[in-house]
């Protein structure tokens, strides 16, 4: 599903170079869930940057789906991005003036998909994230918590290929921090979509299947955890239909 290999990256001032990134390697298996865990200026966050495809490394490659996107234009970028990939934020990212259910639906809205799929979509997901009853309230009536299970929702309604969450429990009190976590693990194993979690808080990477941790800009180790077991990818389809299927034909710049 993610294969980083050879990656260097460094950042330019003039004539000021500072290297982030050291000769990163490694591989996430389809339906696997990791963490990336490191503390402030380990490089955690621009190895993010680069995966998800919002910067490109000075050296090496990214292939997601077997796919290298470091090759990729930026418009390409933007389209593979929408189509293979879904974003949870530690600050949830949320539009204030759309409910829970818009907030869901709006990348459906760039996949063409009706409003009646749309809101078959996120209400089926809103439910799966415990939402079911906040459905037509503004995200400024939400808890924290609740405002990153909606987040949590959004990043699945296109069916990504993997989910990179950035700090997803960095605002939350640690009772809702586990919720939130014991929420990515259920989602991992009924849906089997690969996750890649970055956090700085060894407790929470400890209840993902590996440890990738990062220390001033190098891999230092790669280890599975002894609290979750790998989990292969269902074989079954997913519950929810591609939006493709409700437009005839496939979004633009996506393989058939």
């Amino acid at each position: 599903m993610l294969e980083v290999k050879q990656l260097f990256h460094t950042f330019q001032n003039g004539a000021e170079q500072t290297p982030v990134l050291k000769n990163i390697n490694f591989r996430v298996a389809k339906g696997e869930m990791i963490s990336l865990l490191g503390s402030s200026g380990s490089g955690k966050s621009t190895l993010l940057n680069l995966m998800a495809g919002l910067m490109k490394p000075t050296e090496g490659s990214i292939l997601i789906s077997g796919q290298s996107i470091e090759k990729m234009s930026e418009n390409q970028l933007a389209e593979f991005r929408r189509t293979h990939i879904g974003f949870i934020f530690q600050s949830y990212e949320l539009i204030p003036h759309f409910t829970v259910r818009e907030n869901v639906e709006l990348p459906l809205v760039f996949h063409g998909a009706s409003p009646a799929v749309r809101k078959s979509k996120s209400l089926t997901l809103l439910k799966q994230v415990g939402l079911a009853d906040k459905t037509e309230l503004f995200p400024s009536q939400l808890s924290g918590g609740q405002q990153q299970r909606v987040s949590i929702a959004r990043s699945l309604i296109t069916e990504p290929a993997i989910v990179f969450a950035d700090e997803p429990t960095g605002n939350l009190d640690s009772k809702t921090e586990q919720e939130i976590i014991d929420l990515l693990i259920q989602l991992n194993t009924t849906s089997g979509i690969t996750f890649v979690i970055v956090t700085h808080e060894h407790e929470v990477a400890m209840q993902t299947q590996r440890i990738i941790q990062l220390k001033d800009g190098e891999l230092t180790e790669d280890i599975e955890t002894a609290g979750r077991p790998l989990i292969a990818a269902p074989d079954e389809p997913s519950t929810f239909s591609s939006p493709r299927d409700h437009t005839g034909a496939p979004d633009a710049g996506q393989e058939t």
